[in-house]
């Protein structure tokens, strides 16, 4: 039978998904399981602009408690790291990653000319453009195109959430956007959406909506699939039941499988601290550093930590100054973490950042974010760094 316009549009959010869908998943239903040694990232997205300042803390610096008189931590809470830095006191999962060498910390990182909207500074640090620069894909969606379109093993990226992000995006190839894989096959399944997929596939005909029944097609193997890969080798590891706990539970449980996916991308927030900002950064900061110690534990138990790298980023720092309202207000640079059993430099990989030397009472960067994406993208993911960014960036020892 023919399915009507209006039945076909009900098919909503399934549909839509299913453009994002990469259409070499299938690609990967015979293959045998993915050996210890395949390099997976894992991005950690801490969205609405953390606050890097109270994140690793110049502890020693007088300027820091003088520009946050009730805001600055105290010395004595501190999660001491040197002489002159400190983590915040709920990262302490962190601090043992530091002490065992498995963490990474460079500071002061951004970009010229920064821009303080959430929307315009996360689509730069997304597709990883210049600040005068639009770009409609993003690097890890390039890094698809590049490695997927003509290779007999492609790789690809999943986002833990509903959405995709503009990063997973490429020109020819995107990521999958999947929240929960056992939620995705059920719905795949009903038999509304069978329906249509038969009755497309009987019709054997071109038509203007050909397109939308061939990724719906699509989404219904891959689904399947996904489904089963998430099967295969469940974590049973205990992870603590928020959405980043869950999200990386999922996340180890497809690394562990056949998948071979190279790119894991989930998101924490919201950071925008702009009122009362102690027991929002404590509440966030506690519910990532509890999901990141069973992850790192769940990747040792099986093996894998020396094979997956997990870094943070958020699209802006906050301002050195406290407000008027015990928040901060949107800044520049900021920090990132790196967290592997194969860093090769760990600790402190630069310099805290200098509260002496301010532009317009904020941070200056010092380490531009791409040099970030082009250490990964060529030092973990043997990718071509410069084709994917656009230019080529001077990479990092940090791996």
């Amino acid at each position: 039978m023919l399915i009507k316009r209006k039945e076909f549009i009900q098919a909503g959010s399934l549909a839509t998904a299913s453009i994002l869908l990469p259409r070499f998943l299938k690609a990967f239903e015979n293959k045998n399981a993915v050996p210890p040694g395949n390099k997976v990232v894992v991005v950690v997205q801490l969205s609405g602009g953390n606050d890097g300042l109270n994140t690793v803390i110049p502890f020693r610096d007088d300027l820091y408690y003088k520009a946050r008189p009730q805001l600055g931590i105290a010395a004595s809470k501190v999660l001491q790291l040197n002489d002159e830095a400190a983590l915040h006191p709920a990262l302490n999962t962190f601090r043992q990653l530091y002490d065992e060498g498995s963490l990474g910390i460079i500071n002061s990182v951004g970009y010229p000319n920064p821009d303080r909207s959430h929307f315009r500074s996360m689509d730069i640090w997304q597709s990883a453009s210049s600040s005068d620069q639009y770009l409609h894909s993003g690097w890890a969606g390039r890094y698809l195109d590049a490695q997927c379109s003509q290779c007999d093993k492609p790789t690809q990226a999943i986002e833990i959430d509903e959405v995709l992000s503009l990063a997973l995006k490429g020109d020819i190839m995107n990521g999958l956007a999947v929240k929960d894989p056992k939620r995705l096959y059920g719905t795949s399944n009903e038999t509304f959406f069978k329906d249509i997929r038969a009755s497309h596939e009987a019709l054997h005909q071109e038509s203007p909506a050909d397109y939308l029944y061939k990724t719906l097609a699509e989404t219904l193997s891959s689904a399947d699939y996904i489904f089963r890969q998430s099967r295969l080798h469940p974590s049973a590891a205990v992870y603590p039941a928020t959405g980043l706990g869950n999200s990386l539970r999922t996340i180890a449980s497809l690394i562990f499988s056949d998948i071979n996916t190279k790119i894991y991308y989930v998101s924490l927030g919201s950071f925008d601290t702009h009122v009362s900002q102690d027991a929002q950064q404590q509440r966030l900061f506690t519910e990532m550093d509890n999901a990141i110690a069973a992850f790192v534990n769940d990747l040792k138990a099986n093996h894998r930590f020396e094979d997956v790298l997990l870094f943070t980023f958020s699209e802006f720092g906050r301002r050195v100054a406290q407000n008027a309202s015990n928040g901060t207000d949107h800044g520049t640079a900021n920090n990132m973490f790196l967290v592997s059993g194969g860093l090769r430099r760990q600790g402190l990989i630069n310099p805290v950042c200098d509260l002496s030397d301010l532009q317009d009472g904020d941070l200056r960067f010092k380490v531009d974010f791409k040099e970030v994406y082009a250490t990964v993208l060529n030092k973990w993911l043997d990718a071509d760094d410069a084709a994917i960014l656009g230019k080529k960036y001077t990479c990092m020892n940090f791996i």
